[in-house]
């Protein structure tokens, strides 16, 4: 139960003993006025058997459509709920262990009230089942949607000419464009570009290289999977940190190539994916600079912010935006070209 549901079963809980107190005596909180067993009419030694015997016989004589007039109705109504009261809550083991232990202990009368609310007000449904239910769902749409952006990514690679010319090369070398006169009798203009456009993307798909966010998914990737393997992932960055640290905290060693590359990137503040993306011209001039050094680092993040800043101002577009601003301010919307 969620803090939510604690909440308000306290606020059901106090109501409830208030108007108790008002009424200025305690009455059965499961039956009203009677004891659940005299309802039925049974011992509380009595056997499952027994109560659904005794319950049977009495719904059958207080069920509102014995009476006639509406008075009796009403009477009978009202009888007929206590008695299904009474037998939902000696039917079932857990309940019934409940209303005995409040039988026995009338002086615990909080938690009583707590117990008896909880399982009113509480959900009905196994909390492992929701939790199984959402975590399916969140992985299912992890991976549709990964799907959707590697699709994307293809669709848009397949539309720059660079790529589609060199797509389209292979396939005509493979034979994968060569007209069938026969297969394709009967297939409109439309039919054949289309199976035209997915011989290209596929072979884009298979040459290109794409990684970051728009990656090729794989099923090891989404929720279900990594809670699984999530043991094994704990203990590989464990022993990669406690290794980190007895190479280069203790033994004072020289990064390699991939240690150079991490500590790069984690002084950029970038994603594996995001860094994955860059270009290589790029990353090999962070590795020359000796960028893995805190203050090379940081005087190359200072020329960097300027170079950034100068471009900036030397852009049209940026000029725009800071007339605007300065006219107009930040705090104000216009329709204004």
């Amino acid at each position: 139960m969620g803090w939510v549901g604690c909440v308000v079963v306290i606020v059901v809980v106090i109501s409830a003993t208030m108007a108790q107190e008002g009424e200025g005596e305690m009455v059965d909180i499961y039956c009203g006025d009677m004891n659940c067993y005299e309802v039925l009419g049974v011992s509380r030694d009595s056997s499952k058997k027994d109560i659904s015997k005794a319950y049977r016989k009495l719904a059958g004589k207080w069920h509102p459509d014995m009476f006639r007039t509406e008075e009796e109705k009403e009477i009978g109504e009202k009888k007929f709920m206590q008695i299904a009261t009474a037998y939902e809550t000696l039917r079932d083991d857990e309940s019934r262990t409940e209303y005995d232990y409040m039988l026995q202990h009338p002086e615990e009368m909080w938690r009583n009230y707590y117990r008896y609310y909880r399982r009113r007000v509480g959900p009905k449904v196994d909390v492992r089942l929701v939790l199984a239910v959402t975590i399916s769902l969140i992985s299912a749409g992890q991976y549709y949607f990964a799907w959707t952006n590697y699709s994307e990514a293809i669709k848009c690679l397949a539309a720059i000419p660079k790529y589609r010319i060199q797509a389209t090369e292979i396939a005509k070398v493979d034979g994968l464009l060569k007209k069938d006169k026969k297969a394709d009798r009967g297939k409109s203009k439309e039919e054949l570009r289309e199976e035209e456009e997915n011989v290209i993307r596929g072979i884009i798909a298979d040459k290109m290289d794409i990684k970051g966010g728009y990656a090729k998914p794989h099923w090891s990737d989404v929720l279900w999977v990594q809670m699984v393997i999530f043991p094994y992932t704990f203990y590989r960055w464990s022993a990669f940190y406690i290794r980190w640290s007895w190479r280069f905290g203790i033994r004072r060693e020289d990064y390699g190539r991939e240690e150079q590359l991490y500590v790069i990137r984690k002084n950029l503040g970038v994603s594996q994916g995001q860094f994955e993306q860059m270009e290589e011209d790029e990353v090999e001039d962070m590795l020359e600079q000796e960028l893995w050094e805190k203050e090379k680092f940081k005087v190359w993040k200072v020329e960097k912010d300027a170079q950034t800043r100068m471009k900036m101002a030397e852009s049209g577009r940026y000029k725009q935006y800071r007339r605007y601003m300065k006219n107009h301010g930040g705090d104000r919307m216009t329709f204004e070209d």
